[in-house]
């Protein structure tokens, strides 16, 4: 987003009568229009300062500002968007859902929206497998579940639905949102390994959630297990399971062989009995985002999560920051379908954009309904957006490198799904040192395009793509102008090879290697090289080349390099530990019996970056 500091224009003299009243957001089009210009003038003069524009485009003041004076226009800020012709809506597109309550007489049961975590490995994924008779653990890469998936199953006739959330700690933000978008947890626990740090991640999201949980003790079948361990265990991270106590069911079963997974439905079902779970079916459609990707094809594919109303195909729809009208809509299987109900997880096509997972969506009027709010919502998030967005990418990284206060690793970085966005951000951005920052200054889902290639350029920054494919124009610039892609489909390996990256950023440095000490005997005036110190090696091995640390009652009194290093008459390369010999100093003299030596050499070391700490490495 443009801002004032990036045109630099002399204004022209302001004429009599020539003030303007400027919006705080308005589109290159708009502005055309205030100015008696074409909107086609403007772009020039906006590409001429450095800033990319279409007629479409939303200006901020500042920037629209400048361009008017440019004309000379004397401008002054309005204070509101661009008129709209209805009063606000009560629904706020940016996150904000002001619902109404339903009568009670309206509520219908319906089925508990069930997530399952846990540690990875832990066999979270298999069980999901065994109670929807699917198998997802296979193809998936690096075998970790990277994408949040819903399903449905029948248990004694009712529907549980079950919210699918990635098991690996990158995705601890993904895990969190699973967890809100439910009515119970399964919390996974392998009987063979026990409570591990994911275990802990994923109790605390559930109990932050504030929703009931059942312990499925997983991998009952093998021969290494400890269950009375594990039970300890999850009463320490304060997980009061009914045999100890307290009230979260423990179930245990094996999710290979199917053993206690009847068990472990009764009991999801038994809770959600007690909890009453019930919405009301006929209201207009409201609920949660739990995926979302771009298909090359059919554009925005979005898995959404009715938890309030039902969903209609045609509703037209509010969802985070986009809005859209449902063309399509299939159930888990791929059916299509037409309505879906409270607790039914859909796929639907015919949002404008990709929304982020996590986000609210709402059912409105009409279509334009729908735009109106998103149009208003997009101008006021953007001028909140435009100083600081501008601010914390280039400019301020470019000042930085400048001034040499920090060395940057810029990334830009592309997935195939919006839930991989944050996750992957915050695991390379997690990266920083106190001497490279690691800077994702862009993040998102979808292809790589040229936009993102010409952003790297700008930056002197690499491309992640993170299971996304790179668009053939995309890919011909990067390749002229010499761009990285990196393509990546495991997130170990985007982790490992951007540790990599910074090492390769980091400055060797110079280190005092110490090879060994030595004891000062006697003192021999020699002719020609001074006082000599007869000594006895205590340690290591010392080299003819080296350099001494001279020590007198434990402080240091001196700092030479060795002129002479001699065994009885012989000058000699090397002394070992344990052996007599003499040595002379260049810049040092006044040796005592009982002074301790210290003998070193300078080396120069690389640093590399592991697991988010500097280690050096000799040459």
């Amino acid at each position: 987003m443009a801002t004032q500091q990036t045109i630099r224009q002399t204004p022209a003299p302001a004429a009599e009568d020539s003030t303007v009243l400027i919006p705080r957001t308005l589109t290159v089009r708009e502005l055309a229009d205030l100015l008696g210009d074409t909107p086609v003038s403007i772009i020039k003069t906006l590409m001429t300062n450095g800033v990319m524009a279409d007629v479409s485009k939303t200006l901020d003041y500042g920037t629209a500002a400048i361009v008017a004076m440019d004309r000379g226009f004397d401008p002054e800020e309005a204070g509101d968007v661009v008129a709209e012709e209805e009063a606000p809506s009560t629904i706020d597109i940016l996150g904000d859902l002001q619902d109404e309550e339903d009568d009670p007489a309206d509520l219908r049961q319906r089925p508990p929206v069930v997530a399952v975590l846990g540690h990875v490995d832990h066999g979270k994924t298999s069980l999901l497998d065994y109670i929807r008779s699917a198998n997802v653990a296979e193809g998936e890469a690096g075998g970790i579940t990277q994408r949040v998936g819903a399903y449905q199953a029948t248990a004694n006739d009712r529907l549980i639905t079950f919210i699918d959330t990635p098991g690996h700690a990158a995705f601890t933000e993904m895990r969190a949102r699973g967890a809100q978008a439910t009515d119970i947890a399964i919390l996974v626990v392998a009987a063979n390994d026990g409570v591990m740090p994911q275990t802990r991640e994923a109790i605390n999201h559930i109990q932050a959630a504030g929703v009931p949980l059942v312990v499925a003790l997983n991998k009952m079948d093998l021969d290494n297990i400890n269950p009375d361990r594990v039970k300890a265990a999850l009463a320490d991270v304060g997980v009061q399971i009914e045999e100890y106590g307290g009230d979260i069911p423990l179930v245990p079963v094996s999710a290979t062989r199917g053993d206690g997974m009847s068990d472990l439905l009764d009991t999801l079902l038994l809770v959600a009995d007690i909890s009453e779970f019930s919405a009301n079916p006929v209201r207009q459609a409201s609920g949660v985002v739990l995926e979302a990707e771009l298909d090359r094809r059919q554009g925005p594919r979005t898995t959404l999560l009715v938890q309030k109303g039902s969903l209609h195909q045609g509703d037209s729809v509010l969802v985070g920051q986009t809005w859209g009208r449902i063309k399509a809509m299939t159930d888990f299987r791929g059916n299509r379908i037409k309505v879906a109900g409270p607790s039914t997880p859909v796929v639907v096509l015919g949002l404008q954009d990709v929304a982020d997972a996590g986000d609210s969506f709402r059912a409105v009027k009409s279509d334009r309904e729908a735009k109106r709010i998103y149009e208003q919502a997009r101008r006021e998030r953007e001028a909140r957006e435009a100083q600081v967005q501008h601010s914390a990418t280039l400019d301020a990284l470019f000042g930085e490198i400048s001034r040499g206060d920090v060395s940057a690793l810029n990334l830009i970085v592309k997935t195939d799904v919006v839930g991989s966005v944050e996750a992957l951000r915050d695991s390379l951005e997690q990266l920083s040192n106190e001497e490279v920052t690691v800077k994702v200054i862009h993040a998102a889902a979808g292809p790589v395009s040229v936009a993102d290639v010409n952003l790297a350029l700008a930056s002197e920054g690499l491309i992640i793509a993170f299971s996304t494919p790179v668009e053939p124009g995309a890919e011909r610039l990067a390749e002229q102008e010499g761009v990285e892609v990196r393509n990546y489909s495991i997130i170990y390996e985007v982790i490992e090879e951007v540790e990599a990256a910074i090492s390769g950023l980091l400055e060797p440095v110079q280190m005092q290697v110490v090879d060994g000490h030595a004891e000062v005997l006697q003192v021999f005036p020699i002719r020609g090289l001074g006082n000599v110190a007869g000594c006895r090696s205590l340690d290591g091995s010392i080299r003819h080349d080296a350099e001494v640390h001279v020590y007198r009652g434990g402080e240091q009194i001196a700092e030479s390099p060795i002129s002479s290093l001699r065994r009885f008459q012989d000058s000699v390369q090397e002394v070992d530990a344990g052996q007599e010999f003499g040595v002379a100093l260049a810049r040092f003299d006044t040796f005592l019996a009982g002074d301790q030596l210290e003998f070193f050499h300078i080396e120069t070391q690389s640093r590399i970056v592991e697991g988010g700490e500097i280690r050096n490495v000799s040459r």
